[in-house]
């Protein structure tokens, strides 16, 4: 299908995107990678008045060490996440979810600045961001301000950015020595998933000392697994805790799942992701 009319502009910088923004009013969209807007366009499900273009953009194409934590601009393909050494070593769960994202054509045309701006219950980037307790960068006219991910996704494809604001960092702690696991179940590889889990696993005396679980497809946003945490926390051994993996979900009936399958598939992966 065709999109509806709509303008284009290239930002050269931040401050331009912003500018544009403010011009084009609130039906205005910001274009990365385009792998998700522009299917939605395509289908009419969007009809952006403008696009502003920001995927020129290499001051927001990085990903370096900030202290204790991993900053990753927002204009980086989901590819060079992946791949990316400091990633792999520091990161490990973020570099691996991101090559879970779609197919090799996907990956190297999308960015993680998109796929959190999208705020897609069913990301696999969102979901592991939370179990990191990673923040997100926004920029707009008044300034630069910082929001955890946890608080950043507020409903189905609605993230805490205002209509003159973007996105501009993802920062991610570094988290060598943790346990960590990403699995999720869909049908074939380029699917989004069914049901997904992040997973982070500290060890303690030869047990659990500390866990953080996040799912992904189980609710309007991702979600983390609290009573599975708290399960752990509390002595219970990790069968016995994923059963509380469905505690305060609302998985949805779609074309690909019932909520009813979903529920019984959220415990399974859970235990899995622990144990792996």
């Amino acid at each position: 299908m065709i999109p509806a009319a709509f303008e284009y502009e290239v930002a050269d910088s931040p401050e331009h995107a912003i500018e544009l923004l403010g011009r084009y009013g609130e039906e205005a969209k910001i274009l990365a990678g385009g792998q998700s807007l522009l299917p939605l366009m395509k289908l009419r499900f969007a009809t952006p008045s403008a696009l502003v273009d920001v995927a020129r953009l290499s001051e927001l194409d990085y990903v370096r060490e900030d202290g204790d934590r991993i900053a990753i601009g927002a204009t980086t393909r989901y590819e060079d996440v992946h791949r990316h050494e400091l990633l792999r070593q520091h990161c490990p769960i973020l570099a691996h979810a991101a090559g879970e994202v779609g197919d090799p054509q996907v990956r190297h045309m999308g960015t993680i600045g998109g796929a959190v701006g999208h705020a897609d219950p069913a990301s696999d980037i969102a979901t592991t961001l939370v179990a990191l307790e990673a923040e997100l960068a926004v920029r707009g006219p008044g300034g630069d301000r910082t929001v955890p991910a946890r608080d950043f996704f507020k409903s189905p494809f609605e993230p805490d950015v205002g209509p003159q604001e973007l996105v501009t960092e993802v920062r991610v702690p570094k988290i060598t020595g943790v346990g960590w696991a990403y699995l999720k179940f869909h049908p074939r590889a380029q699917d989004w998933a069914i049901v997904g889990v992040a997973a982070l696993v500290e060890r303690s005396n030869g047990g659990i000392g500390k866990a953080s679980v996040a799912l992904t497809n189980m609710g309007p946003t991702p979600l983390r697994a609290t009573s599975v945490e708290q399960a752990l926390a509390g002595g219970d051994d990790v069968a016995q805790a994923a059963r509380g993996a469905t505690d305060g979900t609302s998985p949805v009936d779609d074309a690909f799942a019932s909520s009813e399958y979903r529920r019984y598939l959220a415990p399974i992966l859970v235990r899995r992701a622990i144990e792996e």
